[in-house]
C-alpha cells in the first residue's frame, strides 16, 4: 500500500506536461495558489489533482488524500480518515465514483512503499520514480466532495478528496511490496482515456507500469527532497 509520495515540480511544470493532452479548445485553470514542492505527501494531506472543470476547461486544484471509507469499516469509529488506495473497483462502494466526473489525475514525482525484503528495517521506505531526475507522471485516481469527520479536533468538514487506483506490482516494485503498486499513467493518450472514456474502457488502464520503467531513487528516508 502506497501511503507516501512526493510532488516536487512547479505548477508550471505540471501545466506544461498536461498541455500535451489538451486539444485546441481546451484549457487548464490553475486554482492551487502558490504551490510549494511537496516532498512528503501523507494520507489526508492536501495535494494537487487535475479534474474536469467548467465547460471545456480542466482544473488544477487541491484535494485531501483519502476517499470515503466503506461504512462497514466505520462501525464504532468517530472519524473517517479515508481510503488512499483503491483496488477493487467492482465493489458497489467504488462503482458510484467511476463516472468521468469523478475521475482525476494526481501529479507525482516519486512514490514510496514500505520495504518488505527480508532483513529490512521496520517501516523503512523505498522510493520509486521514472528515473533519477524524478520526471512528472500521473496516478489514475478518483475524487469526490464529501462531508465527514476526518479529525476530531477539526469536526465535520466538507472537502474535496481523492484516492488513486492500485494494481499488481511490476518487476521493480514486487521485491519491495509484492501486493500492489499505484496505477501510473505516462502518456497523453492514457490521461485522456482515463479522464474521458467510458468506465469499462478506462478501467483497462488499471495495470502495472511495464517492467523496467521505474527506478529506486531513495531508501530509508521519510521524504524525497531531491
Amino acid at each position: 500500500m502506497c501511503n507516501l509520495y512526493s510532488q516536487t515540480k512547479s505548477q508550471d511544470a505540471v501545466r506544461h506536461l498536461f498541455d500535451n493532452m489538451l486539444e485546441q479548445d481546451e484549457d487548464l485553470v490553475d486554482a492551487t495558489g502558490n504551490l510549494p514542492p511537496l516532498t512528503d505527501i501523507w494520507p489526508d494531506y492536501p495535494a494537487p489533482i487535475i479534474r474536469h472543470g467548467e465547460g471545456a476547461a480542466w482544473a488544477l486544484t487541491m484535494a485531501r488524500w483519502g476517499m470515503p471509507t466503506p461504512a462497514k469499516f466505520l462501525e464504532g469509529k468517530r472519524t473517517d480518515k479515508g481510503v488512499t488506495n483503491i483496488r477493487n473497483v467492482g465493489s458497489p462502494h467504488w462503482r458510484r465514483w467511476l463516472g468521468v466526473e469523478h475521475r482525476c489525475l494526481v501529479p507525482f514525482t516519486s512514490f514510496s512503499e514500505i520495504d518488505g525484503r527480508r532483513g529490512a528495517p521496520r517501516n523503512s521506505s523505498v522510493w520509486f520514480a521514472l528515473d533519477e531526475d524524478r520526471p512528472l507522471a500521473f496516478f489514475a485516481a478518483l475524487r469526490t466532495t464529501w462531508t465527514s469527520v476526518r479529525k476530531l479536533k477539526e469536526g465535520e468538514v466538507t472537502a474535496e478528496i481523492f484516492g488513486f487506483l492500485t494494481c499488481p506490482p511490476n518487476a521493480e516494485v514486487a521485491p519491495i511490496h509484492p501486493k500492489a503498486m499505484p496505477v501510473v499513467l505516462t502518456q497523453p493518450e492514457e490521461w485522456r482515456r482515463w479522464l474521458t472514456a467510458p468506465a469499462e474502457d478506462a478501467l483497462k488502464l488499471q495495470r502495472p507500469l511495464p517492467d523496467g520503467m521505474l527506478k529506486i531513487v531513495a531508501e530509508g528516508v521519510r521524504e524525497d527532497a531531491v
